[in-house]
């Protein structure tokens, strides 16, 4: 059975400005969201994921296309009509409510009885694990309690949908991881479709279900967090995903979809030919440190050869960047194991091994 939509994005343009600095925030978007899935709009400042989640919350209306939730068009529908809720950045809590009464004021304003409310802020206070705290004022909770409330008040009327945005940036790393973790969980036990907003590529990786990758108001890529890292589509996707080496190269031969590209550095490499590619493009070959070994100049599995211009430990890895004979640096990223010592020098002559499919190559 093919899975269910929630969210259909049909074309959708918005435009700021006018004449001369008329732009489009968001440009052609077209995106199905699926229901009951941790989906991620991914990219940097600017590129127009948070214009896209205003769009479908209804604070903002789309300049031409259709916004589909469950089937119904509700491009034009006003937010308050519209079964979906949002968590902002800085939470939007009542300061002078009790952490019950935050969680129960959407129940109220919707018109629903003391008892209804009652029992649903008791369910929502143990989802999210704040039984205890129920009377306390929001001012003197911390920040990630806060967050909790937040989650809360928005779960609380049973959305079709919930839009966070961007609202693990204000906490410190120690916290933000154990909060991907808390949202993650509440999304699998509400069975709610989450559609959530980050610049942060590895909160991205962490928690989704799938990634869209947005750049300059253009959706690149949807995938799964695997696809969009093992996979780029393109040389944006792949930079903007993780770290990644990139080595320029020409397509010198084609052979039944493979190409062979001769490195600058030197090298001839055979990899999966990008699309409408000819003898003669010029291309990029992307290869993540992480697949990459160190070995001797002299080994024969070695396929790159450079001198290492400096070594950097991270306690749990040891990133080596290594100098290749275009001048390019190579960065081989390998994980710390008790007992044993890395034994390389800077200025050594060493060799690069990697398996022929953790490579791609990517057009221009």
């Amino acid at each position: 059975m093919a899975d269910l939509s929630a969210i259909d994005i049909r074309d959708v343009f918005k435009h700021f400005g006018h004449g001369e600095a008329r732009f489009a925030a968001v440009d052609g978007a077209n995106l199905s969201i699926r229901q009951n899935e941790f989906f991620t709009l991914l990219g940097p400042s600017g590129c127009g994921k948070t214009t896209l989640l205003r769009l479908i919350a209804g604070f903002e209306f789309p300049s031409e296309g259709e916004l589909v939730l469950h089937g119904e068009n509700i491009a034009a529908m006003p937010p308050f009509k519209r079964p979906i809720n949002t968590v902002f950045q800085n939470y939007a809590l009542f300061p002078h409510l009790t952490v019950a009464e935050n969680i129960g004021f959407g129940l109220k304003m919707l018109g629903k009885g003391k008892d209804v409310i009652a029992a649903r802020v008791s369910e929502m206070l143990k989802l999210v694990r704040m039984e205890h705290l129920a009377k306390r004022a929001t001012s003197q909770l911390s920040g990630g309690q806060q967050q909790r409330v937040a989650l809360a008040r928005a779960l609380a009327p049973s959305p079709k949908v919930l839009l966070l945005d961007e609202p693990l940036s204000a906490l410190d790393y120690k916290l933000r991881k154990e909060m991907q973790i808390e949202l993650k969980r509440l999304q699998a036990e509400t069975g709610i479709t989450f559609v959530f907003v980050t610049h942060d590529q590895e909160e991205a990786l962490t928690m989704s279900d799938r990634i869209a990758v947005m750049s300059s108001g253009k959706i690149l890529q949807v995938g799964a967090p695997r696809d969009i890292y093992d996979r780029p589509a393109d040389r944006f996707v792949a930079d903007f995903i993780g770290e990644t080496n990139f080595l320029k190269g020409k397509i010198t031969a084609l052979n039944e979809g493979k190409a062979q590209v001769a490195m600058t550095c030197g090298a001839t490499l055979s990899a999966p030919a990008p699309e409408a590619s000819r003898a003669g493009d010029e291309v990029t070959v992307m290869l993540r440190p992480e697949h990459a070994r160190l070995v001797g100049a002299d080994d024969p599995n070695a396929i790159l050869t450079g001198s290492l211009a400096n070594i950097i430990y991270f306690g749990t890895d040891t990133y080596f960047n290594v100098s290749l004979s275009d001048g390019s640096l190579f960065t081989v990223r390998q994980q710390n194991r008790p007992g044993e010592e890395g034994g390389r020098s800077e200025g050594d002559i060493v060799g690069i091994s990697f398996p022929s499919d953790a490579i791609r190559v990517l057009r221009g």
